[in-house]
């Protein structure tokens, strides 16, 4: 047996596989709003064969963009847009998510291919919002520390783009708390240096992660899964660790999360990360086995017989793909036929299915 191509049910949806697209920017929006890019791009996507096609991270407040070109999910307005992306991926056989984000301090930046740099007032750059007045490094502004009204609009801001969310027609929703933005910003101890409820101690600093999530839960259908990803190491000494992922996971499983999507690092420029082939995997596999909470491996996946031992073995539920399927945005079809399994193509495309 296969396992990667054996249907992922969670509450009351069923993937057609345990291939996932990973959410990953396209700095293509304009005031948060998609474009034809996304259509386009996602919806390759879902002919591709991909069980679950997660959407970048959307912003839940124009503050908390990385980049003015970020996709938004912050007013109404967005919706329609938004659905008509959810509705084709549906008419392909896939489910569509999408990933809700605040960027914190490492908010209000130029986008990769416009250079990239922290934006001044007259480029249109923003106030950054974070646990603690700490930059993310020497050429980033300070950042103003969130006050107790703050951080009720973060929650309030996740609550309203969840209903939104929902809207649009979303079937799974992902809270980024990973890559140094803000939910991961308060976690780490190496960017809180808060000393109320929401800093110190480990309870404290997940503190705003759990209050996120009950906001988030309390919008969304029961039959609708909850997805989080986090940073499960940020790879500094000092700093969030592997344990401390199954802490949280354990509180996450508790506060009817889903399923742990496990990157790692992003929360502190120069950390020393062991880059190479599946090099995050054993965090997915460390919470599943000690939590018995779904895991999402993510990080240097390249290969179909690679994915299948993932998921055969035990590691991770579901196998997320980010530059792979960028390359390949048929890599489901392609790893289907490369493992032996017989999966239906788009009718379109049925003349030019391999035959075996």
């Amino acid at each position: 047996m296969i396992h990667l191509f054996q249907p992922f049910t969670q509450r009351g949806l069923s993937l057609r596989n345990r291939l996932i697209i990973s959410p990953m920017c396209q700095y293509s929006s304009q005031e948060g709003f998609s474009t034809d890019w996304h259509v386009v791009h996602l919806g390759s996507r879902a002919v591709g064969g991909a069980g679950l096609v997660l959407l970048e991270a959307a912003a839940v407040s124009p503050e908390g963009r990385i980049t003015p070109d970020d996709l938004g999910i912050w007013q109404d307005e967005h919706v329609p847009g938004l659905r008509r992306i959810t509705d084709f991926i549906r008419t392909q056989g896939g489910a569509s998510g999408i990933q809700l984000a605040h960027a914190g301090r490492k908010a209000s930046h130029a986008s990769t291919w416009k250079g990239s740099h922290t934006l001044t007032p007259a480029e249109g750059g923003w106030t950054t919002l974070g646990p603690s007045a700490r930059p993310f490094s020497d050429e980033y502004p300070m950042p103003q520390a969130l006050d107790k009204a703050g951080i009720q609009q973060v929650i309030e801001d996740f609550r309203q783009a969840t209903r939104r969310a929902v809207a649009a027609g979303f079937e799974v929703i992902e809270l980024h708390a990973a890559h140094g933005y803000l939910l991961h910003e308060f976690m780490s101890p190496l960017s809180n240096e808060r000393t109320d409820e929401y800093g110190g101690a480990f309870e404290n600093r997940v503190r705003l992660l759990l209050e996120v999530v009950a906001a988030t839960r309390a919008e969304l259908p029961a039959a609708q899964p909850l997805w989080v990803r986090i940073s499960a190491t940020d790879w500094t000494e000092g700093g969030w660790t592997g344990d401390d992922s199954v802490r949280l996971a354990v509180l996450l499983k508790e506060a009817g999360v889903d399923l742990l999507d496990c990157s790692t690092g992003g929360n502190v420029p120069q950390a020393d990360i062991p880059v190479g082939p599946g090099y995050q995997v054993r965090f997915a596999e460390q919470v599943r086995r000690e939590t018995g909470l779904a895991t999402g491996a993510v990080g240097l996946i390249t290969d179909a017989r690679q994915a299948e031992q993932i998921v055969a073995t035990g590691q991770a539920d579901v196998v997320l793909l980010g530059r792979e399927s960028l390359r390949d945005p048929y890599f489901p079809l392609h790893a289907a036929h490369e493992l032996g399994v017989d999966v239906p193509w788009p009718v379109q495309y049925e003349r030019a299915k391999p035959r075996r």
